[in-house]
């Protein structure tokens, strides 16, 4: 006995029917991720170096270019636990990485590292004894107010957002007299700048006052920066003692993307579509006549008088504008005159006429229908 479909199709019978149309979904799909990888930047979301948006950082990125420096975005964060010796590295804000990773960041040996707007966890491995303040900084303009080289340089910036405490053996700049946005430690054969104004950096104000001399300055210090955006996911993900194993592994939504893709096309597909649209014959004729009386005896019964009005003179114009070659859309006033031309009428009267206000009553309405007739006789028979 051959095994057969819930339809009624064998196996080699569904098999002739369906591959095609799956071959073509296989290949629009695969068209799809060939399209979404070649069109698609390594990076993405805010400061993200690769991003033309108000948040991204693509400016600040070309404007390091230019300068001499390579500049690689990436969002893996094995590229940030790489051997880091002579080369910068940026972090910047978002994501969440366990403190396994961040101490895997800090043993790579980078040279100089930026932080922009951490949290504790990375504070704690990379620039110990500075910490956030809940009160931020207002936006405005605010002078360096220290001795770091790349901040003279810059001159006045325009900052504002997370603030920080530091030890008094790091350099601290445009603050409040207490608090910093700006923060250099120097941690051994290490330099940490710490950053809790991004929006300073971003596309939308990378050239206000001097936030593109500042950003340059502190950012371009070596010929290779590798600019990292950390993301939900961990290479400690599944290990044993790891404190932030996550919920759903990080690959299943690009399954689940690939999924209801596959799901959407093989639904249109499959889906039934409205087909032509078939006449039928009316079980009984109804003749034109019988029509007109109904809707007549509906305007009777309602007392509907200007709608009644209002379909007999409808119905003279289109034959007086047929009759003389008149547009539809034709002014009043230019109908009014082509018909009494014709016809030798009082162009006021045929105004009111053919214009005029509803009938008052029942015999005014039909008056006005016999008065519309003879015109229409004068005008087919002059």
């Amino acid at each position: 006995m051959s095994t057969s479909t819930p339809v009624g199709r064998s196996a080699a019978e569904s098999w002739r029917v369906l591959r095609m149309p799956l071959l073509i979904t296989g290949l629009l799909v695969l068209g799809v991720f060939v399209v979404m990888i070649a069109t698609t930047a390594r990076t993405t979301g805010p400061f993200s170096p690769d991003s033309a948006e108000p948040t991204g950082a693509r400016a600040l990125a070309s404007l390091l270019r230019d300068h001499g420096v390579e500049v690689t975005g990436t969002e893996n964060v094995d590229d940030a636990q790489a051997d880091g010796e002579g080369r910068a590295l940026l972090i910047t804000p978002g994501g969440a990485l366990s403190r396994s990773d961040w101490q895997r960041i800090g043993s790579a040996g980078w040279d100089h590292v930026i932080l922009v707007r951490p949290d504790e966890r990375a504070l704690e491995v990379f620039a110990p004894g500075i910490e956030s303040v809940s009160a931020g900084l207002s936006e405005e303009s605010r002078q360096p107010g220290c001795d770091l080289p790349a901040a003279v340089k810059a001159g006045t910036a325009t900052v504002a957002g997370t603030s920080y405490s530091a030890p008094s053996e790091a350099q601290t700049c445009y603050g409040d007299g207490i608090n910093h946005t700006v923060i250099r430690l120097e941690n051994g054969d290490r330099t940490v700048d710490v950053i809790g104004t991004p929006r300073s950096f971003t596309n939308s104000q990378l050239a206000e006052d001097g936030n593109a001399a500042l950003a340059l300055n502190l950012i371009g210090t070596h010929e290779e920066l590798v600019w990292y955006l950390p993301q939900y996911d961990s290479t400690a993900y599944g290990k044993a003692g790891d404190e932030d194993v996550p919920v759903v592994p990080p690959g299943v939504r690009y399954v689940a993307w690939s999924l209801a893709f596959a799901a959407f096309v093989i639904a249109l597909w499959r889906g039934r579509r409205l087909g032509p649209v078939v006449p039928e014959p009316l079980p009984v004729i109804v003749h034109a006549a019988e029509t007109t009386e109904g809707r007549a005896r509906l305007y009777r019964r309602s007392r509907a008088r200007d709608r009644a009005a209002a379909a007999l003179r409808e119905s003279a114009l289109g034959k007086l504008h047929k009759a003389h070659g008149i547009p539809r859309r034709a002014d009043p006033n230019a109908v009014v005159a082509t018909v009494a031309a014709r016809t030798g009428r009082d162009p006021a009267m045929l105004y009111e006429l053919l214009y005029g206000m509803a009938p008052a009553d029942d015999a005014a309405l039909m008056s006005l229908s016999y008065e519309l007739d003879r015109l229409l006789q004068e005008v087919e028979h002059p």
